[in-house]
């Protein structure tokens, strides 16, 4: 199956010469939810927005769904949802005018009923009628997702979904985000929590100073490049690792009373079993030992850190 989204060697360059994007190629599968990281200044932004039509590149292309977004603009652009970080439509407008206005600049024709089921579906039908300064903040973020779906995209970009919302708001994004999944619509999403990207996403997208310096399946990103630690609980404090067990570049914890012995997950020799031995030989006892595997965040800061 064709992918619904295609970047080719897209160049950004400002008139200041500031190069935004540098050869980027990503390639997005109809269905999945894709996670696009990078630190402030990465490139996010001006990618999403030239995808969305917004901005305009200096080199390479963008199909959405066979379509290029440059010779057939209205007919991608229809295909495309975003959701922004911020609502600003007139505070004194009433929801369904709000969605109702969204689906009517795309030239929909009036569709009432998809529309009630978009709002019945988001937990705001209740709410149709109320004006946008009544809402709360969790209803705000879900009508922003009404609009953007407003005129049945097929692709949807969340800018950011949950940045300073609370804890609560963003579980309840979380769970729109895996709705949106089931109901068919490719969920692009950027954002600066790892752990939504972790939660959520199938696969991971890493840019930084303009370029996808990676693009992995979520699980098999975590299982190549993450790290576990064995952590060892002394029955005697050290002061230093003895130098015979130098070869394990083990590091000390807990003012000397824990041992941890740092591997990578997909090393066929852990070398978890010669440690042992080699400690016992030492003299070293310990009285309980556990692991712990990096965070998509671990593995992030590596990479964006070279």
């Amino acid at each position: 199956m064709a992918p619904i989204l295609t970047v080719k060697n897209l160049d950004k360059t400002y008139e200041s010469g500031f190069q935004a994007l540098k050869d980027i190629n990503l390639n997005i599968e109809k269905g999945e939810i894709f996670a696009l990281l990078g630190p402030n200044g990465a490139g996010k932004t001006t990618l999403i927005s030239i995808i969305c039509g917004i901005v305009n590149s200096t080199g390479g292309s963008v199909t959405v769904d066979g379509y290029d977004i440059v010779r057939d603009y209205r007919h991608t652009r229809s295909r495309i949802g975003l959701v922004p970080q911020e609502l600003t439509r007139d505070a004194f407008e009433t929801v369904w005018a709000t969605v109702n206005f969204s689906r009517t600049l795309f030239g929909k024709p009036r569709d009432d009923a998809y529309l009630e089921k978009v709002l019945r579906d988001l937990s705001l039908w209740d709410k149709r009628n109320n004006q946008l300064r009544t809402l709360s903040g969790g209803m705000k973020r879900r009508l922003l997702i009404a609009k953007a779906l407003s005129h049945e995209p097929s692709v949807l970009f969340l800018d950011e979904p949950t940045a300073g919302v609370d804890v609560e708001l963003r579980q309840g994004m979380w769970e729109t985000v895996e709705y949106l999944r089931e109901t068919g619509v490719t969920v692009i999403l950027t954002t600066h929590y790892i752990e939504e990207a972790e939660l959520m996403a199938d696969r991971i997208g890493v840019i930084n100073q303009g370029e996808i310096i990676l693009v992995e399946n979520k699980r098999q990103l975590m299982k190549k490049l993450g790290q576990k630690q064995l952590v060892l609980q002394l029955r005697e404090p050290l002061s230093s690792v003895p130098a015979g067990l130098a070869a394990y570049s083990l590091s000390l914890g807990d003012n000397g009373e824990s041992l941890i012995y740092t591997y990578q997950t997909q090393s066929a020799q852990t070398g978890i079993d010669s440690l042992l031995q080699d400690l016992g030989e030492a003299g070293i006892r310990f009285t309980d030992l556990h692991t712990t595997q990096s965070s998509l965040e671990d593995i992030f800061l590596d990479l964006v850190n070279g």
